[in-house]
């Protein structure tokens, strides 16, 4: 019988929707937070002067400062909007194939 269920929500057409809309999403911002992630790091190791460079004239704070805080807080965003998304368009898809489970 469990075996049954199983099989039946695996072929549902929601399902099938959930997973693949789901990882694809997952992945798309994976790579985003890693392009962010790796080019922040390759401009420390390639151009570590220009990160070092003042914001202004006499400052002390350099353009490395905002934009450390930016890769950081990019990845407190890209989570954001998984969290939206997740609790929007995917709970109402894991919501519609529990109902469908629970009336067979």
């Amino acid at each position: 019988m469990k075996q049954a269920l199983v099989d039946r929500i695996k072929n549902d057409p929601d399902y099938i929707r959930l997973v693949s809309e789901r990882s694809r999403f997952a992945w798309i911002l994976t790579i985003i937070m890693l392009v962010i992630y790796f080019g922040f790091v390759l401009v420390i190791a390639f151009d570590p002067s220009f990160l070092g460079t003042p914001l202004f004239k006499g400052s002390v704070t350099t353009i490395g400062i905002p934009i450390g805080v930016g890769v950081i807080l990019s990845a407190f965003i890209l989570t954001g909007i998984y969290v939206r998304r997740a609790n929007g368009e995917f709970d109402e898809l894991t919501r519609r194939i529990k109902e469908k489970a629970k009336e067979a």
